[in-house]
């Protein structure tokens, strides 16, 4: 049975059942958000045939169908099996086999086997599912415990994160496919056929001074967001939009890759190492650099002021090195992004790539210039290692493991890209990954001091 439906069958039937009357108004708000996030994890498939699903091109990447099937685990693992009376687990293999990398719950398989997961087929993944927000109706008929009530947010921004995830392992799995097939036509809605030209990069100055950073509000945030703390910053500049690509061409045509005095250590090790030329997906096409992208093949001419995506943490500090500035930390990015609004080139625009800056979004007001591209578009790797901030406690028993377990030999990155739901980022919000990673929609914000 395919994905599509499959998704006709859910909209007829759980998903009527979860619009059903709730005896709290957090459950009927909580029942329209599952019911939209579930559906776009399903859409998100849609263009894909079942042999894309099953493919995992590199070992940071895991196939379509076992981020289909992971999301559902969550539910079942950490919700259903805790708070629902006599629920029955969908097949007694499932909580081991869906498992990611939470060791206090379960034993899993090794995560670079996952794309030999032919079986269970598609179509049982896709019941497996369809039994889970069966369950999860009926559960939210009731009067739902708080914690159950907060696991279920947490589920739904977990999805919202294999959403982003999913996007970001087919279009390596294409790439690394010789043919190189698109995962959405140019036709296919989103698009923006031309762009207007990278706004001039600018540096907004901004005094620093003692700040507070990390989540205060009452609405859901992911334990490595708090607590909220106080941070001293000295004054410092920050660039009013993201490099491009046609200024980091400068930086490979200036010699950039073979220059070491640009690289940290172990970064001019790794480049040596991965033979690296240039960003992740681009490639020299009969002398010219070509880049792809979500939408098939395209020349660095047609992006060259699109922001440039999928460079590791390493390649981000050594182009601010070659351009005689520095990353922006951390806590210098949340106190600007805080005063701002969350909106963007993100999941929801369509465009799934990268776009220019847009014009006059930085803009004289009563607070001065605004730096733009602030979410959206790329994670922008920050000069921050990933630490607990002072007082974090992780949550308790194996949900703990979701963030705490990462803190070491990680990079932060903030402000989300354009596969990032737009209701999943916000300024407080702390991505990582390891310093070589490329796979990820990541790209780079200069700053000075």
């Amino acid at each position: 049975m395919t994905v599509r439906k499959i998704q006709k069958e859910n909209c007829r039937g759980v998903y009527g059942e979860i619009m059903a009357t709730a005896a709290l108004s957090t459950s009927i708000e909580l029942r329209e958000r599952y019911r939209l996030v579930r559906q776009r994890s399903l859409k998100l498939c849609e263009p894909l045939t079942p042999e894309d699903m099953m493919v995992q091109s590199c070992p940071e990447a895991s196939p379509a169908k076992w981020h289909i099937a992971h999301t559902s685990w969550f539910f079942e693992s950490f919700l259903l099996s805790e708070f629902l009376p006599e629920y029955e687990v969908f097949d007694k293999d499932f909580p081991w086999l869906f498992n990611s990398y939470y060791q206090s719950f379960a034993e899993f398989p090794d995560k670079r086997l996952r794309a030999s997961f032919s079986r269970p087929a598609l179509g049982e993944i896709l019941r497996y599912r369809r039994h889970v927000d069966d369950a999860l109706a009926r559960l939210l008929e009731g009067e739902v415990p708080e914690e159950a009530l907060r696991r279920i947010e947490l589920g739904l921004n977990h999805e919202e994160q294999h959403q982003e995830l999913l996007l970001t392992d087919v279009k390596h799995a294409l790439f690394t496919n010789p043919l190189q097939p698109a995962y959405l036509a140019e036709d296919a809605g989103g698009q923006v056929e031309t762009e207007a030209g990278a706004d001039p990069m600018r540096f907004v100055s901004y005094e620093g001074g003692l700040v507070e950073i990390g989540y205060s509000g009452e609405e859901f945030s992911f334990d490595n967001e708090r607590p909220r703390h106080r941070v001293w910053l000295e004054p410092f500049k920050i660039a009013s939009r993201l490099v491009t690509c046609g200024e980091f061409a400068e930086f490979i045509a200036d010699g950039g890759y073979s220059r070491p005095e640009f690289w940290l250590s172990v970064g001019w090790t790794t480049v040596q190492e991965q033979k690296w030329e240039a960003p992740l997906y681009w490639r020299k096409v009969n002398g010219e650099w070509s880049i792809f992208t979500l939408r098939g093949a395209k020349t660095l001419a047609a992006l060259k002021d699109t922001s440039v995506a999928h460079v590791s943490y390493f390649e981000a500090d050594a182009y601010a090195h070659w351009a005689g500035r520095r990353l922006v930390t951390e806590a210098e990015w949340e106190s600007v992004a805080a005063k701002l609004p969350v909106e963007g080139n993100l999941l929801e625009s369509g465009r799934l790539g990268t776009t220019s800056s847009p014009e006059q979004v930085v803009s004289k007001d009563g607070d001065g210039y605004r730096p733009s591209q602030m979410f959206g578009d790329c994670w922008e790797w920050t000069g921050s290692a990933y630490l607990g901030y002072p007082g974090f406690q992780p949550l308790a028993g194996s949900l703990g493991e979701y963030n705490g377990k990462f803190m070491s030999g990680q990079m932060v990155l903030r402000g989300g890209s354009c596969v990032t739901p737009t209701e999943h980022v916000r300024a407080s919000y702390r991505n990582f990954f390891s310093p070589e990673t490329r796979w990820q929609f990541s790209g780079i914000r200069l700053a000075s001091s």
